[in-house]
C-alpha cells in the first residue's frame, strides 16, 4: 500500500452516496487514485521544469490536470 490512509476513501464513497464500502474496495480506490496522483505530479513536475522553476505551483497541476 501507498501514501493514501484507506479511511478516507470511505467517507469519500459514503458521500457519493453508498451506504456500505468494503475493505478491498476502499484499497482499490486509495491505489488507483494514488497513481492517479503520480501522473499528475510527474506532469506538474515537468511543467514546473519547462518554466525554469525548481518548485511546483498550483497552476503547473491545473495545467497537468488538463
Amino acid at each position: 500500500m501507498g501514501e493514501l490512509p484507506i479511511a478516507p476513501m470511505s467517507r469519500i464513497m459514503k458521500s457519493a452516496g453508498a451506504k456500505r464500502v468494503s475493505k478491498d474496495a476502499q484499497i482499490y480506490l486509495a491505489q488507483h487514485l494514488e497513481e492517479y496522483a503520480q501522473k499528475i505530479a510527474q506532469e506538474a513536475v515537468k511543467m514546473s521544469r519547462h518554466a525554469g522553476r525548481n518548485t511546483v505551483k498550483a497552476s503547473d497541476i491545473r495545467l497537468a490536470i488538463k
